[in-house]
């Protein structure tokens, strides 16, 4: 399971780095987000460090459905699904690696936009790199989230509005969790708790897309 699911991966994020798409759109889509958000906070505003967790993770949420829905589409490509089903691909195997190129593909672009975050809105570097572990865990717990709604909304054969609909229930935790830990870190509060809101979500979502993302993928 782990092989197909390391293939599957390498796959995605093969087509991912030829195509650019997350690298010249996605990364300075959520950079310009990020500055947007800070002018529309004003100068106070944007300057203080509690704004930053926040406006992080919201853009983070809208990269993630970004790269949810190219992940379906690369996935929905004429003859990937036949060339799946012929070879007979464990269905968990896909989710595992969908989920892992995802997950690296966010924390690619979050690594970016947190500089974003110390360079525009003023956070403190030190405090915004002890958040590090908390944020790679919870772009994981989303990566896993994303790829399971991604097959329930059926990607790019359904409408775009169907996603963030179908998946709000699952990222407002997430989010909430992560804004929590990060804002911790900036002012020296304790982060186990929103750790553990991240870390059980994170299993629990490996969990239900093993034994169900084949059904998922069908329906």
């Amino acid at each position: 399971m782990i092989r197909l699911a390391l293939v599957v991966a390498r796959k995605d994020l093969l087509i991912e780095r030829r195509s650019r798409v997350l690298l010249w759109q996605v990364v300075p889509f959520g950079l310009m987000a990020l500055l947007l958000a800070g002018l529309a906070l004003g100068p106070r505003g944007a300057g203080h460090s509690n704004a930053a967790p926040g406006l992080f993770y919201l853009v983070m949420l809208l990269v993630t459905l970004l790269m949810i829905n190219r992940s379906r589409a690369i996935e929905g490509a004429p003859g990937t699904r036949s060339s799946v089903a012929t070879l007979g691909i464990d269905p968990a195997s896909v989710f595992l690696g969908k989920s892992l190129a995802l997950a690296v593909e966010l924390w690619l672009a979050g690594v970016v936009i947190l500089a974003g975050a110390v360079v525009a809105l003023h956070t403190a570097l030190g405090a915004t790199a002890t958040a590090v572990p908390s944020v790679v865990v919870t772009l994981a717990a989303l990566a896993c989230a994303g790829t399971l709604y991604g097959a329930l909304s059926g990607g790019g054969e359904g409408p775009a509005t169907l996603l963030p609909i179908l998946s709000f229930p699952a990222f407002a935790p997430l989010l909430i969790a992560g804004e929590r830990s990060y804002s911790a870190a900036l002012h020296g509060g304790a982060l186990w708790q929103w750790w553990v809101i991240s870390l059980v979500a994170l299993v629990a979502y490996l969990s239900v897309g093993i034994l169900l993302y084949g059904v998922l993928e069908e329906s």
